[in-house]
C-alpha cells in the first residue's frame, strides 16, 4: 500500500455484537416492534444455498435499521414474515444487487412499498470500477469486510456462528453508502436517473420463463445432431424432476458435460463404459438416465428438436459488414457515439442501452422518429435513456 493510501479498517464482527438468530414467532414480533419504532431506511439482504440446493429460496434473511439494529431471521421456520413487512412498508428499501434477492424475499411476504435504493447499480452510474459489497466499502468507507463465506451452502443448520457474522456486516454498512452515494448522485446530477433505474427493478424482477430451457446447457452446441439433441432434453428434463423432489442443485446429481457426453453415444451400453457413470451420485439415478435415453431414442422424426431456434432477433452482426454493409456502417457509428457519450458521463455504455437494444433498434430499420420512440418503449428503455441516446440515433439513422 502506497504512503498516501489510507489504511483499510478491517471489520470482522459486527459493531454492536452479533444479534441472535430468530427462529420463534416471539422473536420475530420483537424484531418486528423494533423496526416499526425506528426511523430511516430498512437495509436488507438474503443469502440461498446456490450450487447446493435446486431451490432459489432464501435460508437466512438480513434486516437492518439504524436506529433499531441488525436483525438475522431464519426464514425457514415462518410460513411468512408479514410481521416484518408490516413493520417496515413505509420504509424505503437499500439491498446490493437488489435484482438477485427481491424474488426469494418476496416468496416470504417482503415486497417494497416504497423507494428502492440499489448500492450496485448506483456504483455503475457513478463509474465506479468495481461494484462489489466489498469493494464499495473499501472505496468510500474506508473498512476492509469480512467476505470469506459468501459461496457457503446457507440450508446448513445449525448456522456456523462465523458465518452469521458474515452475513450481518452484509448489511450494517448499507445506509452508510446510502446517504454517501446518494450525495455523489446528485452531485453528478444522476440520482433522478438512479431513481428510474431502481423503480424498474423493482417493478420488473420476475422469473424469467425461458423456451427451450434445456439448449442453455453448457456445451450442446457440441451436439449436431437431432436425435441426440433429443436425448439430450430428455435427460436434462430427468435430472430436473430429481433436483426439483429432492432439492439438490442440478449439476450435483448430473452435470452439464455429462448430459451431452452421454446424449453423443452411439448407445446406451457405450454410455454405461462412461468413466463418470461410475460415480455414485450418477449411478444412484441410473434407472433414470437410461429412461431418459431411451425417450430420446423413440422421439418421432417430425418431433425431433431442430438443431437451431430460429430466432425474433437480426442475425449476428458479425456478418454484417459484408452482407448488410449499410446497416454495418450505422450500427459501428452509434456504437461509437454511444461509447463517446458514456465516457463523458463516465457511465458503463451498456448502462446507457444494452448492446442488444442497439442491434435490434438498427436492423429494424425506423425511418421515422416516432417509430424509434415505439421500439425504445417496447424495449424498456428507460425515459433518461431515451433523452440520451434518441439524438444519436436520430441523426446517424436519419429519422424525421
Amino acid at each position: 500500500m502506497s504512503e498516501t493510501e489510507p489504511e483499510l479498517v478491517r471489520i470482522d464482527r459486527p459493531r454492536d455484537g452479533l444479534p441472535d438468530l430468530i427462529d420463534s414467532d416471539r422473536g420475530l414480533r420483537h424484531a418486528a416492534e423494533k423496526l416499526a419504532e425506528g426511523t430511516g431506511p430498512i437495509a436488507l439482504d438474503a443469502e440461498r444455498a446456490s450450487g447446493f440446493r435446486f431451490s432459489q429460496r432464501a435460508y437466512l434473511i438480513q434486516v437492518r435499521r439504524a436506529s433499531s439494529g441488525t436483525f438475522l431471521i431464519d426464514p425457514i421456520e415462518f410460513e411468512n414474515l408479514n410481521p416484518i413487512q408490516e413493520a417496515t412498508k413505509e420504509a424505503d428499501w437499500i439491498l446490493h444487487a437488489a435484482s438477485q434477492d427481491l424474488l426469494c424475499l418476496a416468496e416470504v411476504g417482503l415486497v417494497p412499498k416504497q423507494k428502492l435504493f440499489d448500492t450496485e447499480l448506483a456504483g455503475r452510474l457513478l463509474g465506479l470500477p468495481r461494484v462489489g459489497l466489498g469493494t464499495l466499502a473499501q472505496s468510500i468507507l474506508g473498512i476492509s469486510l469480512a467476505k470469506e463465506h459468501s459461496a457457503a451452502d446457507w440450508s446448513t443448520r445449525p448456522l456456523p456462528e462465523e458465518w452469521l457474522s458474515y452475513a450481518a456486516l452484509d448489511v450494517e454498512f448499507l445506509d452508510e453508502l446510502w446517504a454517501l452515494m446518494s450525495a455523489d448522485l446528485q452531485q453528478q446530477n444522476k440520482f433522478d436517473w438512479a431513481l428510474e433505474e431502481f423503480e424498474h427493478i423493482k417493478s420488473n424482477t420476475v422469473h424469467l420463463v425461458r423456451t427451450d430451457p434445456w439448449r442453455r446447457l453448457s456445451g450442446i452446441h457440441k451436439v449436431k445432431d437431432q436425435r441426440q439433441l433429443a436425448i439430450a432434453r430428455e435427460l436434462w428434463n430427468a435430472r430436473l424432476h430429481i433436483a426439483r423432489e429432492l432439492d439438490i442443485a442440478s449439476g450435483r446429481i448430473l452435470n452439464d458435460a455429462h448430459i451431452v457426453a452421454i446424449a453423443q453415444t452411439d448407445d446406451w451400453q457405450s454410455a454405461l463404459t462412461l468413466p463418470f457413470m461410475k460415480l455414485r451420485g450418477v449411478k444412484k439415478h441410473l434407472d433414470s438416465w437410461a429412461l431418459a435415453y431411451k425417450k430420446g431414442l423413440e422421439v418421432s422424426d417430425q418431433d425431433l428438436p431442430p438443431l437451431k431456434l430460429k430466432s425474433d432477433g437480426p442475425p449476428n452482426p458479425r456478418n454484417w459488414q459484408n452482407k448488410h454493409p449499410e446497416i454495418w456502417e450505422k450500427l459501428e457509428s452509434i456504437r461509437a457515439e454511444l461509447s463517446e457519450l458514456a465516457e463523458l458521463l463516465v457511465i458503463p455504455v451498456e448502462n446507457i442501452i444494452s448492446p442488444e437494444t442497439v442491434r435490434r433498434i438498427v436492423w429494424q430499420k425506423p425511418v421515422e422518429l416516432s417509430e424509434l420512440e415505439e421500439i425504445l418503449a417496447e424495449y424498456q428503455v428507460r425515459y433518461w435513456q431515451r433523452d440520451l441516446v434518441r439524438p444519436v440515433m436520430q441523426k446517424i439513422l436519419g429519422l424525421t
